[in-house]
C-alpha cells in the first residue's frame, strides 16, 4: 500500500507539473571569445538551487538595476569594471543588495559620480577575466580601472577547464578539439552529491515535491547539527588553501599547483594588457564559509595574490580580516552571513563586503 500509495503520488505530482510549469527564458548564453555570458538586455528572473531572483542586464551583457544602453566612451569622470565570477554576479540575490549593485548605486548617487559596471558572471576565472577584458578594450569601451574579484574556486577552474580560450600555448593543447561555444561553465552548487543540471530537471518535472524539500530543509537548515555538517563538508574547490588537502583526481589534469601557475599567468596577462593602456588594477580576495569555518585566516589565497599585486596592481583589497572579525562577534556567523544552504553571501554578508570595498573604491 504505502509503494503503491506513493507511486500514486508521484504520478499526479509529475502530471500536474507537466501541465502547469512553464519554461522560463534563460539569460545565459555561450560565447566564443569568452566561454559564456549574460545576454544583453535581459529582463527576467534566474534561478539559483532553491531561489529565485531578477535578472536584468545592460547592452553589455552586464548584470544592472535596469535594462539600458552603456555608451563605449564614458559619460562619468570616471568609470570603473568589476569582474568576478557568482559571488561578483551575485547569483541568489537581488542586484540591488549585491555588493556589485550598492557599489553601482552608491557611485551614482556621488556629486561626481562614478559608474561601476558588473562584468561578473558566474564560474568566471583568470583566463576568462582577461579575455573578456581583452574584448571589452577592442570593443572600444572605455574604462579608468579593472577591480577583480578572484575567487577561491578560480584555482580548479583554471586547473581544469577553459583550455580553448587560453592563449598560452602550453595550455591550449589541453583543449582537445572542444570549440569556446561548447565548453559549458562547471558546477559551482554541486555539493550535495547531485549535478545541477539533474536536480533541476527534477524540481521541473515534480513541483510539489520541491516545494515540500523546501519547507522542510528550511526548517532543518536552521538546526546545529544541520549548520556543523554543512560548514565541515570538504568543499573541494576550496580546500586547496588547506596544507594537508590532496586534491586527487579533482583538479586534473594540471593539478593544485597547475592551476596556481595557470591562474598567476593569466592575471599577468591582464595586468599586461591593462598598464599598456593605462588602466589602473585593483584585486580583492573574500572568504569561503569553508575558509571562516576551518580558521584559515592566513590563507593561501591572500598570500598569492598579495604577492601578486606587490609588482601589478595599484590596490590589493584583502575581506578576510573584515570576515573574521563578523565570524568572531557572530554566535550564528554562517546563517547570518551567507544564504542558507549555500556558500554565496547573504544580504547582510553582502552590506558587509560593500562596506570594506566602498572604502578603497569610492
Amino acid at each position: 500500500m504505502f509503494v503503491y500509495g506513493a507511486a500514486l503520488y508521484f504520478l499526479f505530482d509529475f502530471a500536474y507539473s507537466e501541465l502547469t510549469f512553464q519554461h522560463e527564458p534563460l539569460g545565459r548564453g555561450s560565447h566564443p571569445v569568452f566561454n559564456h555570458t549574460l545576454l544583453a538586455n535581459f529582463d527576467g528572473y534566474d534561478t539559483w538551487g532553491h531561489l529565485r531572483s531578477r535578472l536584468i542586464t545592460n547592452s553589455l551583457g552586464f548584470r544592472d538595476s535596469q535594462v539600458r544602453d552603456v555608451t563605449a566612451s564614458r559619460e562619468t569622470s570616471k568609470r570603473i569594471v568589476l569582474i568576478g565570477d557568482s559571488f561578483t554576479e551575485g547569483v541568489g540575490s537581488a542586484f540591488d543588495v549585491s555588493f556589485a549593485g550598492l557599489l553601482e548605486h552608491a557611485g551614482r548617487m556621488r556629486s561626481d559620480p562614478i559608474e561601476f559596471l558588473n562584468a561578473g558572471v558566474l564560474s568566471y576565472s583568470p583566463v576568462v577575466y582577461y579575455r573578456k577584458t581583452k574584448f571589452l578594450i577592442e570593443a572600444g569601451l572605455q574604462f579608468d580601472e579593472l577591480v577583480v574579484f578572484i575567487d577561491i574556486s578560480d584555482i580548479h577552474d583554471e586547473a581544469t577547464t577553459y583550455f580553448c580560450i587560453d592563449d598560452h600555448p602550453q595550455y591550449r593543447r589541453f583543449c582537445h578539439d572542444e570549440s569556446p561555444a561548447q565548453v559549458s561553465p562547471p558546477n559551482l552548487a554541486d555539493i550535495g552529491g547531485i549535478p545541477v543540471a539533474h536536480q533541476k530537471r527534477l524540481k521541473d518535472h515534480f513541483l510539489v515535491t520541491t516545494q515540500l524539500n523546501e519547507m522542510i530543509a528550511a526548517v532543518t537548515t536552521k538546526s546545529e547539527a544541520q549548520t556543523k555538517r554543512f560548514l565541515t563538508q570538504q568543499y573541494r574547490r576550496a580546500a586547496w588553501t588547506q596544507p594537508d588537502f590532496d586534491g586527487g583526481n579533482y583538479y586534473a589534469p594540471l593539478g593544485i599547483e597547475g592551476g596556481i601557475s595557470r591562474a598567476l599567468a593569466n592575471m599577468q596577462s591582464l595586468a599586461d594588457l591593462l598598464r599598456a593602456r593605462g588602466i589602473s588594477l585593483t584585486v580583492v580576495v573574500y572568504p569561503w564559509s569553508f575558509q571562516l569555518a576551518h580558521d584559515d585566516r592566513e590563507s593561501r589565497q591572500v598570500r598569492i595574490w598579495k604577492t601578486f599585486c606587490e609588482t601589478n596592481c595599484k590596490a590589493f583589497i584583502n575581506l578576510f580580516d573584515a570576515f573574521f572579525a563578523e565570524k568572531d562577534a557572530r554566535t550564528h556567523w554562517y546563517e547570518e552571513l551567507f544564504i542558507p544552504r549555500d556558500l554565496h553571501y547573504s544580504t547582510l554578508g553582502n552590506r558587509i563586503f560593500y562596506d570594506a570595498v566602498a572604502r578603497r573604491l569610492l
